[in-house]
Formats: C-alpha cells, structure tokens, sequence
C-alpha cells in the first residue's frame, strides 16, 4: 500500500483550479477529493528512486473554501489519522473587492523536534500555524511568499549530520553538508515533516524561489569563485542535485496547471517510468548555458502582480560587464512589468496575457545584441554550449526542450490582461536597497574586483567579495541602476499602480526603506517600497544587529562615501531612506492589498511567559490609503 511520504503542499490556486504537491512511498494514482464534488487525479513520477506527484485540482467555485483530502491509490492518507489541525482546506479567490492578503519572508533552519530546546528561538511559520490552526476565523494569506533558503544545503543540523555520518565518511568532502540528491530528500523531510509548518503549507498556497545556501553560500557570487567551486571533485553533483530537487520541491508548484500540461520537461519526466536522468540531463545543461531556463515567474492574484526573479543562476559573471539579470532576464522582467498596460503592452509582449513565463529558454540573442558575443554568465558554459545557445532561435527553448517552443499560459486571467494592475510586487531573495554604508562598500569592492585600482586591489577585493557576502543588487551597479530606472518607467504615468513594493530577505533582519529621485528626474508617481523581511527561523549574530545599525547612521553613510571615493564609483541615480527598522528576530510581513490601498503589517514569534510561543505584532502601517 502507497503511504504519504511527504505533503501535501497546496501551491498554486485561482479561482477554479489549484494544485497540490505530494510525495508517495511507492508509484501509485494520487488523488485529491474536495468536499464540495472539486478534485483531480494523476499518476506518481519517479525521480532517484522517489516518487512524486503534482495534482491538478479542477472544478472549484470562486469566493468558496472547501475541505480536501488526498488518496494514494484510493486509500485516504490525509488528514493523518487523530489529527489535532483543522481540515485542510482550498480557498477559490475571487477577487472582486476582496483584499489580497500575502505573507513573505525567508531563511528558515528547520525547527529542532519538539522535546530538543531551539537554539535560535521559535520559528514564525511554526507560530503561524498555531494562530491560524487556533482560530479557523483568523485573517489567513492568500499566498505565503518564501524568498530564498528554505533548506540549507550548507548548514546541516546535528539530527542531519548524524544521518549523514551513518551513510558516508564525513572525513570526505563536502563533509557535513549535503552531496547528493538524496541528501537533499533529507532536508525537504527535515523542513516539511514539522507537523505545523506540514498542515500551514497543505492549506496556504505559496510561491517559492531559491536563494545561495539552497545550493550553497555564496552561489555564483564571481566567476573567480565558480572557477574555484568548479575545481572541487564533488561539486558538480551537488549542484546537479540542488538543481534537481529544487525543480522537484519547489519549482514545479510555482506554475499554474496549464503551463504544466504544455511543459515539455515535465511531460517527459513523467512519461518514463525512471525520469531521473531525464532531470539530470535538463540540470546539466541549466549549468552549462543558463540562458537554456528560466526559473524566474509571474503570478497574478486579481489586480495584484508579482514577479519572483532568480536573481541566483541568471547573473553575468564577467567582471567588466557584471549583472544580476542577463539582459535577456532583464528584458523579460521589463515585459512583465509592462504587459497589460495599453501601448506599452503592444509594444513588449505582443499584447498577449503572459501571466506566466517560467522555466522556459531564452537564447543567448535574447540577451545579447546581434553580432555581438554571448554574456559570460553563471554557468560561464563552454564554447561549445555558447555556440550551440547562439544558434538558437531568439525565443529559445522551454524547460525541458532547449530549442522548443516558449512555453507561455494565461494562468486563467485573459480577461483582466490588458488592464493596469493596482500594485505591483517584485520578489528578489537579495534586497534593492541596503544601508548606505552596505551599498556603497558593495560598489567599491565591485570596483576593485574589475581592476579599477589594479591587480593587488582586484585580488584583496575578491577575497573580501567572498568573506563579507557582498554580492547583493548594489555589487552589481549597472544592474541596480537598470531596475531604479524600470520602477521609475512602470510607477509613472496615468497606469501606474499604486505602489510598487521590493520583497525581499536573505540579510537576517527586517526593515522598510524608500527611495526618491532627484530633482529634475522622472520620478514614479507609484510610492516605491523595499520590504525586506529575514529570517523565518534562524540565527541572529551580534555582528549583523551591530553591523546594520550602524550601516543605517550617518557616520557609517559618510563612511561608505570615502569607500566609493577610493573606488571612483559614481552616486547612484536614487537616494533612500530607512522609514522602519532594523528589527530583529524571526519573523514575517503580510501585505494586505485592497484596491489601491495598502497596509504592512510585521509579526514576530515570541516565546510566552507561561511557555509556548505566538506571533506578536511589532509594527503596522499604512502604506497607500
């Protein structure tokens, strides 16, 4: 008899489907039955021996929640047996005039068992659950936005190490951390096996996107540092595994139920009855020639727009032409900001409802002028590979299929998708906007690494790259100009939304920050927002609380001006300012969006006097009325 392994996950969902990740013991039919008559089927894949299955739930009825359980095989295996959480349920938006409610946050260790004491305090999605699982009435996301890091390839915790260690030599390399895909099976169990963290994420959908310690610290921060890794005997499997897992765990709940049934890689996966080497041979080739997939992705939730951008394997790492996002990442970003807004929608997508683009190719002539040479980029692939992506047609391939077809879907919003959208959200794991002490020390440092004050400078500024993490938009200056410039473009003019709101994490600590033009320029009308909210449930070094205060004073913004001086960096185009923060802790912000107006809320997990831990309100604010 199949057993549950893993889930279920609840991932996408609009207002007549949804979707809902599993992982079974053995190959069987997984099925989803809602109480209301809604529900779907669809047969396991199997990928290293794991068997997997993402069910497309159809029939659901706008407005309505419904309570769902999952068969294996036609045996129910969720709710578990004597339960003590509240049915799962699947809520169908609407979106009239309702408000739209999302919770963001990232950097999670997995929460210790419940008899082991937690080194790093109470988790905020374990403090989540318990409000919402407490109280069925409680005001509950519509989305939980997880931005990077949810497991830690890099990081191991004891009960981890100790199953590592009976398994292989930890004498050997990468010791502690993980190796293979099977290892990563382990950290998804460890994360997702946590009883509240497993039914909040069966009954709130969620988007995901990875971050570096989903592979490993620091990814891709240089090509120095991938000439370095890529030296290293075991690195290629892990990162073929991190790949790999990724798209299993959390990439494929990202896309909406037609985009999966047009996704080659996924179609092939599941027509063989072992896709692993189908997967693996898609991994490779993501690492030699990144512009072969794209993991960014769009999701829109009524007249709210959210872009999670990779903001990981998109880079260029060629130290005289760096970039967060190729120009063919950047281009597509600019496309998705812009599509739905009358002219400029005819003029960047064609005037077609793109509310989804993921894991689909993008040639290198999409990302690179005509005649001129490929970006060296993350993967900084062969010559061979470049060649073969040069030869490729200019809409490239899809994620299973280099070559194909785009893959494109509607995701069901074809009558809204030539309508201004009301706000705006733009999820990066790395935030915008830094300290200015932060900011201006990321730029000199880039400025050394690419030779400005000669090669003695260039080689303590990579090693410094390395040490401190400074790899963040600001690292990248071309590229944090580019996206100033683009939020200017889609916050302006009579279609502009009412805010335009950076989610991002990765930094340990939350604050609010919000830039302004200088006189004379095009500045939006939209109110511009980086929201950076870290970490869910991790460790808090004196080191970052001291250090981020003091990147916010004025002594430490004058100090960042004497870096950038020694490096010759111009001023940005922007200016910015801390309007809230720092705040420390674990912890999460929710948006609640209806119309055009906006609040934030900061909530963090807090352990009560009498025991037990719950989520407290910090701080919440009006952000647009």
């Amino acid at each position: 008899m199949a057993r549950l392994r893993l889930g279920p996950l609840l991932r996408y969902v609009d207002g007549s489907s949804a979707t809902v990740w599993v992982e079974a013991s053995r190959p069987c039919t997984a099925e989803v039955r809602c109480a209301d008559g809604a529900g779907g089927e669809t047969r396991t894949f199997q990928i290293a021996g794991h068997h997997y299955a993402l069910v497309p739930v159809t029939g659901l009825i706008p407005g309505t929640s419904t309570a769902y359980e999952v068969r294996l095989d036609g045996t129910t295996v969720w709710p578990l047996p004597g339960s003590p959480f509240p049915p799962s349920l699947i809520h169908a938006p609407a979106y009239d005039h309702a408000p739209v409610r999302v919770a963001f946050g990232s950097c999670r260790w997995a929460a210790p068992p419940a008899d082991e004491k937690d080194p790093v305090g109470p988790d905020a999605l374990d403090t989540l659950a318990a409000r919402l699982a407490s109280d069925p009435g409680a005001e509950r996301p519509d989305v939980l936005v997880l931005l990077g890091d949810q497991v830690y390839a890099d990081e191991t915790s004891n009960a981890t190490r100790r199953w590592l260690a009976a398994r292989r030599d930890l004498k050997d390399p990468p010791g502690n951390e993980v190796a293979d895909y099977e290892e990563y099976t382990r950290l998804y169990y460890e994360s997702w096996l946590d009883p509240e963290v497993r039914w909040l994420l069966s009954t709130v959908p969620s988007c995901m996107i990875f971050d570096d310690h989903d592979v490993i610290d620091d990814w891709n921060t240089s090509a120095a540092w991938l000439a370095d890794m890529r030296a290293t005997p075991w690195w290629r499997e892990r990162l073929l595994s991190g790949l790999m897992s990724y798209w299993v765990h959390q990439h494929l709940g990202n896309l909406p139920p037609e985009r999966l049934a047009a996704d080659p890689l996924y179609a092939a996966v599941r027509a063989t009855p072992d896709g692993t080497d189908v997967l693996r041979t898609f991994a490779a080739e993501a690492d030699a020639n990144p512009t072969s997939v794209r993991w960014s992705y769009r999701r829109d939730f009524g007249r709210v727009r959210l872009l999670m951008i990779d903001t990981r394997a998109a880079r260029v790492l060629d130290e005289t032409d760096r970039a967060m996002l190729a120009p063919g990442e950047h281009a597509w970003l600019r496309e998705q900001v812009l599509e739905g807004r009358g002219a400029d929608a005819a003029g960047t997508a064609g005037g077609r409802p793109d509310a989804v683009v993921a894991a689909s190719g993008a040639s290198d002539e999409a990302r690179t002028a005509p005649g001129a040479p490929p970006p060296v980029s993350a993967a900084q692939g062969s010559p061979d590979s470049m060649a073969k992506a040069s030869a490729r047609p200019a809409d490239g391939g899809t994620s299973g299929e280099p070559g194909g077809p785009p893959a494109r879907s509607a995701e069901g919003h074809a009558a809204t998708a030539r309508t201004p959208y009301d706000h705006l959200l733009i999820g990066t794991s790395l935030p915008w906007l830094l300290p200015h002490l932060v900011h201006d020390a990321e730029a000199w440092n880039a400025a050394l690494c690419r030779g400005e004050r000669g090669p003695r400078w260039a080689r303590f500024g990579e090693d410094l790259r390395r040490r401190a993490d400074l790899e963040h938009w600001s690292a990248f200056p071309a590229s944090f100009d580019a996206l100033a410039s683009l939020i200017a473009e889609v916050g302006s003019g009579p279609e502009a939304p009412a805010t335009v709101c950076v989610l991002s994490g990765d930094v340990h600590h939350a604050y609010i920050a919000e830039p302004s033009w200088p006189q004379g320029a095009s500045a939006p009308d939209a109110r511009v927002l980086q929201l950076t909210c870290s970490p869910v449930h991790n460790s808090i070094p004196m080191s970052i609380k001291l250090g981020f205060h003091f990147g916010w004073s004025r002594v430490g913004r004058a100090l960042g001006r004497r870096f950038a001086g020694h490096g010759g960096v111009p001023r940005p185009p922007i200016d910015w300012r801390r309007t809230g923060g720092p705040w420390f802790g674990n912890q999460l912000m929710t948006l609640t969006l209806r119309g055009r107006s906006a609040r934030l809320r900061l909530d963090q997990a807090r352990v009560e006097k009498g025991g037990g831990a719950r989520l407290r309100t910090v701080v919440e604010s009006e952000l647009a009325p």
